[in-house]
């Protein structure tokens, strides 16, 4: 009898395990029956709430039924755990981004390919209700050929909230490599392969004083860029501009604008951490037939209303694991996985690209490629990915 579930281990028990592991019990696909992290209480606290075991890094990657490992690590370790998880020869499913730069990168995808392992990348909200109800306003033509885009998270830093920020002010952290895979991932799905990026960056604050719980007052140093602009070019001749930071107190600007020849889709959230890094919100749309620009709005000064488009699509609560899941049924069915390796890479390639672009001040030509995931079927009722 063919095999209907896929066991998975975690490396790395913070915050973002729990969400992971309460989310696995609405997927078919996946089993979570082990966990380790360095801190060993973290790990036996995780396997307390959800009825799995506590073991070690050795252990977990030993195990024979574990053929699928989770790597939740800090992004500064995400390269070692996923070398070591594909060395022990089990499948990989990393949070973003898949490395700190483009050269750790390459070590990992060469890695899978000289092991022949499958590897998923994080995020996995482009999968999500809202998005893609996005990809099939797009496919379908409701705004024409896609033109460019406009793309914006910016608040001031994740010191106010989370109980150790710590690390998103260190290597493989900031604005762009922390909350850019949302957005990048977003137009990646969208919008196809990249063909060159161009940016700049700044750290505005060198120090930030954490102001929650339970490390309130104290003083953190910044080593990574907190302000970073880029334009995007993408092998269809549609140029996006991108702005990340975590240096802006307040804005109004739209998180997330796709434009095309006919119309335009947008993502409106007040929330500075919303746009593609939610799973579900409101999808709105404009086409050419609803504006006239000359009698309407510029002379009587009323705007044309936006049309509130009813999300088509399952995923419009927080549904993180669906990436994982999707990997799970396609390492059972042997189809390609959503959350490829390919994309995951290629997002990488585009943040890191406009580094060295602002580093350099010359253009980063990408040199990798992908293929756009398929999108998932309409109208699902059930947490099963397979057509």
């Amino acid at each position: 009898m063919e095999k209907e579930v896929i066991k998975v281990g975690v490396i790395g028990c913070g915050v973002i395990s729990e969400i992971y592991m309460k989310n696995a019990q609405k997927f078919e696909a996946v089993e979570f029956v082990a966990c380790a992290d360095l801190i060993a209480e973290k790990a036996e606290k995780r396997a307390k709430q959800f009825n799995i075991k506590a073991v070690t890094d050795e252990e977990l990657l030993a195990d024979p039924e574990i053929e699928l490992v989770l790597n939740i690590t800090e992004p500064y370790n995400h390269l070692e755990v996923s070398l070591m998880i594909l060395n022990a020869g089990k499948n990989l499913y990393t949070e973003k981004p898949l490395a700190v730069n483009i050269e750790e990168g390459k070590q990992i995808v060469d890695l899978a390919k000289e092991k022949g392992l499958r590897v998923g990348v994080a995020p996995d909200l482009f999968l999500g209700g809202r998005l893609q109800t996005f990809r099939k306003l797009i496919d379908d033509g409701w705004i024409g050929d896609v033109l460019g885009a406009s793309c914006s998270m910016v608040c001031h830093g994740h010191e106010v909230w989370h109980p150790n920020p710590e690390f998103y002010y260190k290597r493989g952290g900031g604005p762009l490599f922390d909350m850019g895979p949302y957005y990048v991932s977003a137009l990646l799905s969208l919008m196809g392969p990249v063909k060159r990026v161009s940016g700049a960056k700044n750290i505005t604050f060198n120090q930030r004083t954490i102001t929650s719980e339970p490390l309130n007052g104290q003083v953190i140093g910044v080593d990574v860029p907190t302000h970073v602009s880029g334009t995007i070019e993408f092998e269809s001749g549609a140029i996006a501009g991108l702005t990340t930071s975590f240096d802006v107190w307040n804005s109004k600007t739209p998180r997330f604008e796709i434009y095309g020849t006919r119309g335009t889709l947008c993502m409106e959230d007040a929330d500075p951490m919303g746009g593609p890094n939610l799973f579900g919100g409101e999808t709105l749309l404009k086409t050419h037939k609803d504006i006239d620009w000359w009698h309407h709005d510029l002379i009587d000064n009323k705007e044309t209303p936006w049309h509130k488009i009813p999300t088509l699509y399952d995923y419009n609560t927080d549904s993180r694991c669906l990436g994982l899941s999707d990997m799970a049924t396609a390492l059972i069915s042997g189809r390609e996985h959503r959350a490829s390796l390919e994309m995951g890479f290629h997002a990488l390639e585009v943040m890191d690209g406009i580094y060295k672009s602002a580093d350099s001040g010359k253009y980063y030509n990408l040199e990798g490629t992908f293929t756009r995931p398929e999108p998932l079927p309409l109208g699902l009722t059930k947490y099963v990915l397979d057509k």
